[in-house]
């Protein structure tokens, strides 16, 4: 008989459990208790409150899935989770399990898997009402995924094209795309839209980076909102795969009718390749828009650029961001 660590399919339908022993060691900043040295039981239920029972089994767990080392009496870190869940980390992103794992990702996904199947879709995150706290947790979440990816487009626009004086961060979220711009070009201009209460967030990093004078918040739907127009840059940050593809083509004739005449349009998104099957994360993306959006989708290259195409640009082409998933999308005036 196969033993159930060999397949593949058991493993699949109980990684549930994973999830699960996650959540409970980021609630308990599990990691960060252990620090660097690593720590005992005893220790660890003192500085967490929890069972010595319950560490143990949750430990013994964490290691056999490689995020703990066991050394008796004590439990240490692992490469991985020294530079992800140690709170000490600039790596840390323990936080992202407060969006990725929240109970109504979970419901989305869990309660009734056949019918967004059957439906093409859900109506998912897409129809909770603008001032959910859920968008909050969202922003705070992504941050830790944004912020290389982020860099990595204001690195791209400092080597490539003229100076944006006037930029539009569309669903700015926690605001970081619009701030490394703002850090790479002094004189930018850049007004951020998203929910009000998400605006909070990005005007917090905003002023942790010292460019908070030259960010302008602006609350509300970015679909429904008049832009003001003749932006020298605007970016979709992880906007795009919310929508069906009409919906990105009027959201896009939106962004080509609000764009000075030498105006750059940048998105970063995941893309998976043309046959749809790779790479493993933009695939995987795909699904999740599937179960939690009416109609989102990760698009490749050649429908971002059919889009773009019916939206008034030229065209649009992909490159790469790695090692990040993500990748840069650029819209040909």
């Amino acid at each position: 008989m196969t033993e159930p660590a060999d397949n593949p399919v058991f493993d699949i339908a109980t990684a549930y459990r994973k999830t699960a022993a996650l959540i409970a060691a980021v609630k308990l900043d599990l990691f960060t208790a252990i620090g660097s040295e690593g720590s005992s039981l005893e220790h660890l239920a003192s500085k967490t409150g929890a069972s010595v029972r319950g560490l143990r089994i949750l430990c013994d767990y964490l290691v056999s899935l490689g995020l703990l080392r066991k050394q008796d009496p004590a439990y240490l870190p692992t490469s991985i989770s020294k530079m992800f869940l140690d709170k000490a980390s600039p790596f840390a992103m323990g936080r992202s399990i407060e969006f990725l794992a929240a109970p109504e990702m979970l419901d989305l996904f869990l309660k009734d898997p056949a019918a967004y199947v059957i439906r093409g879709g859900s109506d998912g995150l897409a129809q909770i009402a603008p001032d959910s706290p859920i968008w909050v947790r969202f922003a705070k979440a992504m941050m830790p995924f944004a912020a290389p990816a982020a860099k990595r487009v204001a690195m791209y626009l400092s080597a490539h094209g003229q100076t944006p004086y006037t930029v539009l961060d569309i669903a700015a979220g926690h605001g970081l795309y619009g701030i490394e711009v703002a850090k790479a070009f002094p004189d930018a201009l850049v007004t951020a839209i998203d929910w009000a209460e998400v605006l909070t967030v990005a005007k917090t990093n905003a002023e942790k980076a010292g460019v908070a004078d030259r960010i302008r918040m602006v609350a509300g739907n970015a679909l429904e909102l008049e832009w003001g127009g003749d932006y020298d840059l605007i970016l979709l940050p992880n906007f795009l795969h919310h929508f069906d593809f009409e919906t990105c083509v009027s959201l896009l004739s939106k962004v080509r009718g609000n764009l000075s005449p030498d105006g750059q349009v940048i998105g970063v998104d995941f893309v998976p390749n043309e046959d749809r099957i790779s790479p493993p994360v933009p695939v995987m993306f795909a699904f999740q828009m599937l179960a939690t959006t009416p109609g989102g989708d990760a698009y490749t290259t050649s429908e971002l650029d059919a889009m773009a195409k019916k939206a008034g640009f030229v065209g649009a082409t992909t490159k790469s961001l790695s090692p990040i998933p993500e990748r840069l999308i650029i819209f040909e005036t």
